[in-house]
């Protein structure tokens, strides 16, 4: 009782203590946490219009939004709440209850518009581009028809609640990376811009739980290939979802014959994403070909001034080609307005006989999708809108980016991975302690070497959590690595300290001769992991960064408090 209340007083071991309980409150672990968590909440959706805000890529894990509850049932998995919204229709009227609050609202349509051949006559405002009076006149249209054809996801991209601020890897909870590297050589004010972009491209898109870093290789003379690469790392998003979105360069141009007259970005002030002016075209709607369906998409977007004044400079030497009935005031301009991404063109729009040599800063966007239904050909349009929207507000990347390598990792394949992890640690632990136990035959010695170590464990898990470090496979190799450093500094103080009953040194000097020992390696062992956090693109970044943070933890924490412990221990036999 003496020595336990000796080692409780211990200035080293109050600090290991204090420690733990800081990296207790980090990591801050729950008991059957209830609901499913919400991980992002796409622009314009249905759940973004009720009011359900983005959640902060950098809130932690147990404090981000729940859903607790939908359609009055309780909400226990991924599985039950898919199966809910599945059965969602034209007509339902969503009830959300989170861990915040309640949310009701209604899923958006997937509409399509067929015109009838019956005709009506409608009021439409007509400009004289001379004279500039406008006077309503009547125009006959045929009338058409919507159809509903499917209801819109909620918009709510989501996952299993967190049962601590543990943040996992991709190789752990599953999703995608993608590794990049610009196809010339860039400085470091472009490589920001693009990282920047990057995250604001995704954000725009809808898309959180995203971490873009830059990375760059080896030099040459190293062994590496000394290029800059980015590495974008998506939770819970498929590879086909964002590939094409991250390579692009975005390079958005609209052109009036050989004539710029705007480009993504800067000459774009707002892009409309509200479903009152964006979303399948009412007027073309869907129709079938001989390849499938097919449904345009329109979005409305504001020009600045000076792009306004550059189309109004351009069409006003245009002739004016008459509409179906002769009427010049329902015609079109005689060149179009074509439009361009990456320099591919995507799309050819009419101008409007009444734009001509007007300084119009609100023009419509319209493009297409397809696909083997027509729900399948709205969904794609709709997603291709969604894409040439986030270009058109982000604007273009100062370099091409090619993917050089992509991972996509199933949710199912991380739990196999957790698992398989948690079980090989146990195992090794067990070994550990036997091998420990056979070797010197004391308890006294064996439990707290075994205790020090899940103490260097649960530091280096709450160091990660408060740091918001995703734990990945190669992150678990690195507490590996810990495990197994600890373990050897262990026995070297214990050694050092057991030597002395037959050379008759101080317990002191015994240890602060293993002490010299141990950080001669430790300075050793960091040496040689810091090339690894520039090795292979970065992507042994979190192996090397877990390793050095472990090691300094156990030398700086936990072994000065084993130290300590085993002085008290052994006093008596020294």
């Amino acid at each position: 009782m003496g020595k336990a209340a000796a080692i409780l007083k211990n200035a080293r071991v109050i600090i290991l203590i204090v420690a733990l309980l800081l990296a207790a409150l980090a990591i801050h672990p729950v008991l059957n946490p209830e609901g499913i968590t919400i991980r992002s909440i796409a622009k314009g959706s249905a759940a973004a219009l009720a009011g359900i805000e983005q959640p902060s890529a950098q809130a932690a894990p147990t404090s981000r939004e729940r859903i607790i509850a939908l359609q009055g049932e309780e909400i226990t998995s991924l599985e039950q709440y898919g199966s809910i919204v599945s059965s969602f229709g034209q007509d339902t009227f969503v009830t959300l209850t989170t861990n915040k609050r309640t949310y009701t609202f209604s899923p958006i349509p997937i509409t399509e518009t067929i015109i009838l051949n019956e005709t009506e006559l409608v009021p439409k405002n007509v400009t004289d581009p001379e004279t500039n009076l406008t006077t309503t006149i009547f125009v006959e249209v045929n009338k058409t028809k919507t159809n509903i054809l499917g209801i819109h996801e909620l918009g709510i991209r989501v996952g299993e609640a967190a049962s601590s601020n543990i943040r996992k890897g991709l190789d752990l909870q599953g999703g995608t990376r993608v590794v990049l590297e610009p196809e010339t050589a860039i400085n470091r004010d472009d490589l920001e811009f693009i990282l920047e972009n990057m995250k604001q491209r995704l954000n725009v898109f809808g898309l959180s739980d995203v971490t873009v870093r830059a990375a760059s290789d080896l030099p040459t003379y190293l062994g590496g290939t000394g290029k800059d690469f980015i590495i974008v790392e998506i939770a819970g998003a498929n590879e086909e979802e964002v590939k094409e979105l991250l390579a692009q360069q975005g390079k958005f141009e609209a052109s009036i014959g050989n004539h710029t007259v705007f480009r993504g970005g800067s000459d774009i002030l707002y892009v409309c994403r509200s479903a009152d002016c964006a979303g399948i075209d009412p007027f073309s709607g869907c129709s079938r070909g001989a390849e499938g369906y097919f449904c345009r998409f329109r979005f409305s977007i504001s020009l600045s001034p000076a792009a306004a004044e550059l189309q109004a400079s351009l069409t006003k030497n245009l002739t004016i080609i008459p509409g179906s009935t002769g009427d010049r005031s329902q015609g079109y301009l005689s060149e179009k307005l074509d439009l361009f991404l990456d320099n591919e063109l995507v799309d050819s729009l009419n101008i409007g006989a009444d734009l001509k040599g007007r300084a119009v800063t609100d023009i419509e966007i319209s493009g297409s999708g397809s696909g083997v239904s027509e729900q399948a050909a709205a969904q794609n349009a709709l997603l291709e809108m969604k894409r040439l929207q986030t270009i058109l507000i982000t604007g273009s990347l100062p370099v091409k980016l090619s993917i050089v390598k992509t991972d996509s990792i199933s949710p199912a394949l991380g739990k196999a991975f957790i698992s398989n992890a948690i079980q090989t640690a146990l195992w090794v632990i067990l070994a550990v302690a036997a091998v420990i136990f056979i070797y010197y035959r004391k308890l006294s010695i064996t439990l707290p070497i075994m205790i020090t170590l899940l103490a260097e464990v649960v530091l280096l898990l709450g160091v990660a959590a408060l740091i918001g470090w995703n734990i990945d496979l190669a992150a678990i190799a690195g507490i590996i690595i810990v495990l197994g450093t600890g373990v050897d500094h262990q026995i070297v103080i214990t050694d050092e300290t057991l030597r002395g009953e037959r050379y008759q040194l101080r317990l002191k000097d015994k240890i602060k001769q293993a002490f010299f020992i141990i950080m001669a390696a430790y300075f050793t062992t960091v040496v040689a992991l810091v090339p690894l956090l520039f090795a292979g693109a970065g992507l042994l970044k979190g192996f090397a960064l877990t390793s050095i943070l472990g090691i300094s933890i156990g030398v700086f924490i936990t072994r000065p408090a084993y130290a300590a412990i085993i002085e008290i221990l052994l006093k008596d036999s020294a």
